[in-house]
């Protein structure tokens, strides 16, 4: 039996006081009940699994998994305790190290240098009083649902398709998925596939290109492949005349492009709370679709570092 297997090789976790109240549960995955023994422990572990439909090769391997999910719950109850503007919980990564995590799905290059142009940010002479108070774009049609990008580091083209899906829904009316997996093994000028890339480049291939094609025709692997002009001739492409940065560091700049479109934005999620991000607590102002499991769904902007960039049709 699992549970007495372990508790000849695993010490109690003394995690404290939990703030995480029953009412919670389905945000953060853990009650304060579970951090009361030994025995709760394992079986929040074994429910975990369950959900998550996690197995290893050896026993030896869940018991290092478990040590691991016990090192990252005691973050996850820590970090809850005391910061009152977000939620982590025990996602699907919470058998991972952060290294494990951070070579298996950050994909995000260091961004090239913000381009110099004569032109003026395009809404620029927006007025503040002329922007909606609240813009969903999905509920305007112009988000697909979310996607998994698997253990592959391709945000960058996750990022960079929904811009386009996005814009290309709000020129023609029709909302298509297009292919993340094009971008991966076409545009590796400046982007390196699943080793990580910048949505920059991905803008100028597209294009360059003659445009990006559809999800269906251009399926996703999780994986590198090789560039297929095959499967590219079989299907439209839907094309981009250009892209424009967003001005760093300029919140209403942010605001004016939203309110006309949606953006690509690349979130520094590098350290280790974001691995466990559940969602924040209050309300939020930007939603933002991450590619890494569709159960991140909940919205937030948090305190997290952005570059934003606006396509045209």
């Amino acid at each position: 039996v699992m549970a007495s297997k372990l508790s000849v090789a695993v010490l109690l976790l003394c995690i404290g006081v939990c703030v995480a109240r029953n009412s919670d549960f389905s945000i953060v995955g853990y009650s304060e009940e579970d951090l009361s023994s030994h025995d709760r422990l394992i079986e929040l572990f074994e429910k975990w699994l369950a959900k998550h439909q996690k197995a290893y090769a050896s026993f030896e391997e869940k018991l290092h998994r478990f040590e691991v999910f016990k090192d990252n719950l005691k973050l996850i109850d820590e970090i809850n305790r005391e910061v009152t503007s977000y939620w982590l919980g025990l996602n699907e990564f919470a058998d991972l190290t952060h290294d494990e995590f951070k070579a298996a799905y950050l994909g995000l290059s260091p961004p090239p240098a913000r381009r110099s142009s004569s032109r003026s940010f395009r809404y620029e002479d927006v007025s503040a009083h002329d922007l909606p108070k609240e813009v969903d774009w999905r509920k305007k049609g112009a988000v697909t649902d979310v996607k998994n990008q698997g253990q592959c580091g391709s945000c960058w083209a996750f990022s960079t398709v929904a811009a386009v899906e996005g814009i290309n829904a709000i020129v023609t009316g029709n909302l298509t998925a297009l292919s993340e997996q094009e971008l991966i093994d076409c545009s590796v000028d400046g982007n390196s596939g699943c080793n990580g890339g910048m949505m920059d480049y991905a803008f100028s291939y597209i294009a360059s290109s003659g445009g990006l094609h559809t999800e269906e025709a251009y399926p996703y692997l999780m994986e590198e492949g090789s560039c297929g002009d095959g499967k590219k001739s079989e299907s439209e492409a839907v094309s981009i005349s250009g892209y424009e940065d967003v001005p760093a560091k300029d919140e209403q700049a942010l605001i004016k492009a939203l309110a006309h479109q949606p953006i690509s934005v690349a979130i520094e999620a590098s350290g280790r709370h974001f691995q466990f991000y559940s969602g924040l607590r209050g309300f939020s102002t930007v939603r933002a679709a991450r590619s890494w499991i569709t159960a991140w769904r909940r919205s937030g902007t948090g305190r997290t570092r952005a570059r934003a960039t606006t396509t045209s049709s």
